[in-house]
């Protein structure tokens, strides 16, 4: 074989290589929420908590709480499984929109939001 023709196996073997499938790396995937999005919880101290599809890396995830008068709080999480991320709050009556900012093992970083209602006692 040439040098030429050498070069030539290489590059096909290299293209080739390139456009085999890969398994996919996908983001975590939020699976379910207490409160569920558009859900109801009454007011008091709730705990917040979102299960994922994937582990999470917890040190670099963040819930944020945005209150009816606009204010916004991050949360402290609470201790739990890689695939959950949890805080307590105390809720009063009103529209609540939670922030969601996870990075997944994978490497990848997910946002969403939960909106939910707190209903007066």
């Amino acid at each position: 074989m040439t040098g030429l023709q050498r070069r030539r196996v290489l590059t096909l073997a290299g293209l080739a290589a390139l456009m085999a499938p890969r398994a996919a790396r996908a983001h975590a995937v939020l699976l379910e929420s207490t409160p569920p999005h558009d859900g109801t919880l009454p007011a008091g101290e709730r705990t917040l908590v979102l299960r994922f599809n994937s582990r999470i890396d917890r040190g670099r995830s963040r819930l944020a709480l945005v209150r009816p008068d606009k204010s916004e709080a991050v949360l402290a999480l609470l201790p739990g499984s890689d695939d959950v991320l949890s805080a307590t709050a105390v809720l009063a009556p009103g529209a609540h929109l939670l922030h969601w900012q996870v990075l997944a093992l994978d490497g990848h970083i997910t946002r969403g939001e939960l909106a939910f209602t707190v209903a007066a006692p």
